[in-house]
């Protein structure tokens, strides 16, 4: 027909990447393959096909870690407000509330792990990509002085694009300020596990995050405080592949451990269990 010698094959149509459709489902960012929420909540939020760790919401995160009923938080209030007149900051945050139903970026309380106690905070990617601010520093900074007047292990869990802007040098100050009172807390001689997410980077990654005793991530996180460009634009010299990838960063020193999402509760009962004291075993 139309004196065509041959036909072009009409392309298989590609799995739209990053496609998500609310109170139904979404794709793989990695590979495009499409889940209901029942099935990513099945696997803990990983892709069956390319083992991909998708963000998970911090109180799934919390559900997932915890034993069952018992998460107490604390200071579940606290929310930032506009303190600098940032234009549409508080279009932002009520965004950003909606999209994540929480009231900030972190979410903080005492829970037990395979009947340990332990004071946790999650950070949660869906309010405004996990940035910190004075909220996000300062509710790190209570749960930290709960840990110590708990006399119990901290474990925090980021997810973070780095200090909010929003906030400009309040918000930078929160690194100081969370690096202080960890110092004080390292002092006291009690366990702190940073368990970092994809992505942590920014001013997160180079606090908190950054000054645990034990320091786990998921498998293909992103960590880094800066992206590769301006890095190279600085020191003027080629990048290694991959190396702000939690396997890159495994194998020169900067990770103690990458555990899979589905081994990573076992795997932190494990460390409380050696760091108890006595016969661990």
């Amino acid at each position: 027909m139309f004196g065509k010698k041959k036909y072009i094959p009409i392309k298989v149509p590609v799995e739209s990447r990053n496609d998500t459709i609310p109170g139904l489902g979404q794709s793989c960012p990695e590979c495009g393959k499409w889940y209901t929420l029942e099935e990513l909540s099945g696997n803990y939020g990983v892709c069956l096909r390319c083992n991909w760790h998708l963000a998970l919401s911090a109180r799934q995160r919390i559900e997932m870690l915890c034993d069952p009923q018992s998460f107490e938080e604390f200071n579940a209030s606290m929310a930032a407000g506009n303190r600098l007149n940032f234009p549409g900051y508080e279009q932002k945050l009520d965004q950003a509330r909606e999209d994540s139903g929480l009231p900030e970026a972190i979410v903080t309380g005492r829970a037990t792990l395979g009947g340990y106690q332990v004071v946790l905070g999650v950070m949660d990617s869906h309010f405004m990509m996990g940035s910190m601010g004075v909220v996000v520093g300062e509710k790190v900074c209570r749960a930290v002085e709960e840990a110590i007047e708990d006399e119990c292990p901290l474990i925090i869990c980021s997810c973070s694009g780095g200090a909010r802007m929003q906030e400009g040098i309040f918000s930078l100050m929160q690194m100081a300020k969370t690096a202080a009172v960890l110092e004080r807390f390292h002092q006291k001689g009690y366990l702190y596990i940073s368990v970092l997410t994809n992505p942590t980077t920014g001013g997160v990654l180079a606090s908190f995050a950054s000054l645990a005793d034990i320091i786990i991530s998921e498998p293909g996180a992103l960590l880094g405080f800066t992206g590769p460009r301006v890095i190279k634009q600085t020191i003027g010299e080629r990048l290694p592949e991959n190396f702000q990838q939690a396997g890159f960063l495994l194998d020169h020193g900067m990770l103690d451990l990458v555990v899979e999402r589905n081994r990573l509760r076992e795997q932190l009962i494990l460390l409380l269990k050696l760091h108890q004291g006595g016969e661990a075993w």
